[in-house]
């Protein structure tokens, strides 16, 4: 059912906000919206990221527009930096393919206690041990190793089941969405496959997109934000991308499975396989809720643990007295419900955020107490040997849809394509004429999240603050990259 979209059917919001009308299609609900530059349009000529916002347009209960960041590209389903609210009382549906494969897939952020010059002589050590401490790369298993019992406690408590156990602090928990645990977990709903899959994965990486990094911040913004999340330039950060692993994954294929054979009761008629969705008040839906909150507390777990790991890496190579404190831990790829106003009235929906963030702006309850009186942390990593930025959330950005912003540059090229382009060994070589130390064991894998194969993050922070998304706190240049093959 896709339709060319052409320059013609746009409109131009503003600068940095375009619409497909409700009128392009006629199956559509709402309009499709999506926040961008002129000059950014050309990486998504060549992809179906712009139909699939179409098609999300036409499900069932979608409020006000179907969004995208400025990191948009193609996904299943949903297009990656895709944002949509359905009506939870007005047959709203929840879709797999909305929320992601890597469910609660998100970005952790420590700072140190120290400077770039201060830890300058022990870098190398610390990457090395960085590297050695979280196993990264396609199926690698962790120093943890969980019955099946005690991984149900994880897949019900998240984080909070680490701390528990004696790892990490409750600061990490209080600067942590969710308090790093989601009440409605079902761990019962998890097929015992996904959780084969991730019983010796908790404190890993993975591979792909997925990383840790050491960066120093080395631009402030706005000096009052920065203060209260911790943040003064030269300090060392340490920032963590990964989420549920092969749990999460083999959770998203079961339910996709699951809503595939009952969509018959619904008779939906929708535009794309891929949006295979269910009435968010049925049983298909509230199974698939419970079971994707027990595969996100896996994901807050195990970004828990890796923080724990990388205090411990630093310790040990730059001494007891070095520590790493949380700053915050956003999620993205998950389905969340919230109230928001709808034509003058709060409406309860359920959020679907793939590859997006939420952005809260101040007074909101589920910002964090420590963060609630200037609003919620948003982290945008960059890509190797490129910027990472810190903004914070407002009530501006609560307007714009609904409190929510990109999560990261957004690929331009596939992985296929950047390995044409791309020589892992020069890239290496490249990296590290940049001072930046690599730790990867495979050049492929380099090749692939090579930087020209993302869009400029300094140009998508742009439209992120124009558009009224976010505003920038502070900037991070990397030091130290981690990352699985």
């Amino acid at each position: 059912m896709d339709k060319l979209i052409r320059m013609e059917d746009l409109l131009a919001l503003s600068e940095w906000c375009y619409e497909i009308p409700q009128s392009f299609r006629s199956d559509m609900r709402v309009p499709a919206r999506f926040f961008m530059s002129r000059k950014m349009f050309e990486d998504i000529s060549e992809d179906r990221s712009l139909e699939q916002l179409v098609n999300v347009a036409t499900l069932p209960g979608i409020q006000k527009a179907a969004f995208a960041m400025p990191d948009m590209h193609q996904g299943y389903g949903f297009p990656i930096g895709g944002v949509a609210g359905m009506a939870i009382d007005h047959g709203g549906v929840i879709s797999p393919g909305g929320i992601g494969y890597d469910i609660n897939c998100g970005v952790r952020l420590l700072v140190a206690n120290a400077t770039y010059d201060e830890l300058k002589p022990f870098m190398e050590d610390i990457a090395t041990r960085l590297f050695d401490a979280v196993p990264s790369g396609v199926g690698r298993g962790g120093r943890l190793k969980l019955g099946l019992d005690e991984l149900d406690h994880v897949l019900q408590y998240g984080a909070k089941r680490m701390l528990e156990l004696g790892f990490g602090t409750q600061e990490d928990l209080d600067r942590c969405e969710n308090d790093g645990s989601f009440a409605v977990a079902q761990p019962d709903l998890v097929s015992k496959h996904a959780k084969q899959r991730g019983a010796d994965q908790l404190g890993t990486l993975g591979s792909g997109n997925h990383f840790l990094e050491v960066q120093m911040v080395d631009e402030i913004y706005d000096e009052k934000v920065a203060e209260t999340f911790g943040l003064h330039k030269g300090l060392i950060a340490v920032m963590i991308h990964c989420g549920s692993r092969g749990l999460g994954h083999q959770t998203c294929t079961d339910y996709v499975r699951v809503m595939n054979a009952a969509m018959h009761k619904w008779d939906y008629q929708l535009p794309d396989r891929e949006l295979v969705c269910a009435p968010f008040l049925s049983q298909e839906a509230q199974d698939y809720y419970g079971a994707m909150a027990a595969a996100a507390n896996f994901a807050w777990a195990n970004r828990h643990m890796i923080a724990v790991w990388a205090r411990e890496a630093f310790a040990q190579a730059a001494g007891a007295h070095v520590q790493l404190n949380m700053v915050y831990d956003v999620s993205h790829n998950i389905g969340k419900v919230e109230t928001h106003e709808i034509n003058g009235k709060q409406t309860r929906m359920i959020m679907h955020r793939k590859g997006a963030t939420r952005s809260f702006g101040p007074g909101r309850e589920e910002v964090s107490a420590v963060y609630r009186d200037v609003g919620q942390p948003v982290l945008i990593p960059g890509t190797m040997g490129t910027s990472s930025y810190v903004l914070v959330g407002t009530q501006e950005s609560m307007d714009v849809a609904f409190g929510s912003c990109c999560h990261g540059a957004g690929r331009r090229l596939s992985r296929t394509k950047a390995k044409k382009l791309v020589r892992g060994a020069e890239l290496r070589k490249e990296l590290e004429a940049h001072n930046i130390i690599v730790r990867c064991d495979s050049d492929k894998g380099l090749a692939e999240e090579a930087p020209l194969a993302y869009k400029d993050v300094d140009s998508v922070v742009n439209v992120v603050q124009q558009a009224g998304l976010a505003r920038k706190v502070a900037r991070l240049r990397p030091m130290a990259v981690i990352k699985g093959g």
